[in-house]
């Protein structure tokens, strides 16, 4: 049942909007997001959304902040409307990685995040493979952090023919440790394939550079699934895959949920060693997938309009944590 529900949309992916908007047999709901000459944000919501269960949809990619504001603003233009219940699905969760104090006078700016979205007026929150899952404690709202595991695991049984004797390899030792508190990521997903898990130790002299990487485990003669929560300039994956082939691996895969990709990441990603790199489309991709030929992508909509629908009916979603929607 999706009586109700209005799903609204900024303009950082709409096309992903749409998509879960379709799963859902919804159109979105008219709403018009401009900007004013002095670039202030201007919203207009154009239905009523008294009493109804609002979603917004906003991913935190592109101009993040720009981005950011949109949404608080199209919550607060829902809460002023006497909506019944305003909830932020952004798949992208923005500022994700600045989630510790890990220097002097550093702040905690995803902490500020969480704090604008529930001053806005958000009741709930719906994202995706947060970069650190502790992040949910930043709220006093309800956090449904959903993973794009099942997607993944699903795409490496499909389209990965020699995975069965390949190697789940760790690009972090910092990922082998973020995902829940015993099973990384990485492991996670080796150990629901029944294959190998190896890691690569990475230093860094300052942020965004790599200074030296160990490799910790056994990859010779074998396909190797490099697998992250978020790839940016790509320079991880690329010095991993090198890394990988000169200790034996015979192919490179990546496989990231959050395909930020900045700076001078398609030119790394077309001079690597990586056979793929495969990508949830949390972040759009469009105007850069024909720069760069091994881009293959995911799309996790269904699980998102899955969570919205259950949301609604106040069902579970602990479903979507091993299955993927039909």
């Amino acid at each position: 049942m999706t009586n109700g529900i209005k799903i609204f949309s900024g303009n950082s992916h709409r096309e992903f909007a749409i998509l879960v908007a379709k799963r859902l047999g919804l159109n979105l709901a008219n709403c018009v997001v401009n900007k004013y000459s002095n670039q202030e944000t201007s919203v207009t919501i154009g239905e009523s959304v008294r009493d109804e269960d609002v979603f917004i949809i906003q991913s935190g990619c592109g101009e993040i902040n720009d981005n950011l504001m949109e949404l608080l603003i199209m919550i607060n233009a829902c809460k002023t409307a006497s909506a019944k219940r305003i909830t932020a699905v952004m798949p992208c969760f923005p500022y994700a990685r600045q989630d510790k104090k890990d220097k002097s006078r550093a702040p905690i700016t995803a902490k500020l995040v969480a704090n604008m979205l529930t001053v806005a007026g958000a009741n709930h929150v719906i994202t995706m493979d947060l970069h650190a899952s502790q992040i949910q404690g930043f709220f006093n709202i309800p956090v449904d952090n959903l993973y794009a595991e099942p997607s993944t695991l699903k795409h490496i049984r499909d389209c990965i023919p020699d995975f069965s004797s390949g190697v789940i390899v760790s690009p972090d030792a910092g990922g082998a440790k973020r995902f829940l508190k015993i099973n990384s990521r990485a492991t996670a997903i080796a150990d629901k394939l029944d294959v190998e898990f190896a890691l690569i130790h990475k230093e860094r002299k300052k942020a965004n550079e790599v200074s030296r990487m160990v490799l910790v485990g056994d990859v010779k003669g074998k396909a190797c699934i490099l697998v992250d929560d978020m790839a940016d300039t790509c320079g991880t994956l690329g010095l991993a895959a090198k890394v990988l082939m000169e200790n034996g691996a015979t192919k490179v895969y990546a496989m990231v949920t959050h395909a930020v990709l900045s700076g001078k990441a398609l030119e790394v990603i077309n001079n690597s060693c990586l056979e793929q790199i495969i990508v949830t489309n949390t972040i759009p991709q469009d105007h850069i997938a024909p720069l760069c030929p091994k881009l293959q992508f995911i799309d996790v909509s269904s699980t998102f309009a899955e969570a919205i629908r259950r949301t609604h009916n106040g069902e579970s979603i602990s479903y979507l944590f091993n299955y993927v929607p039909n």
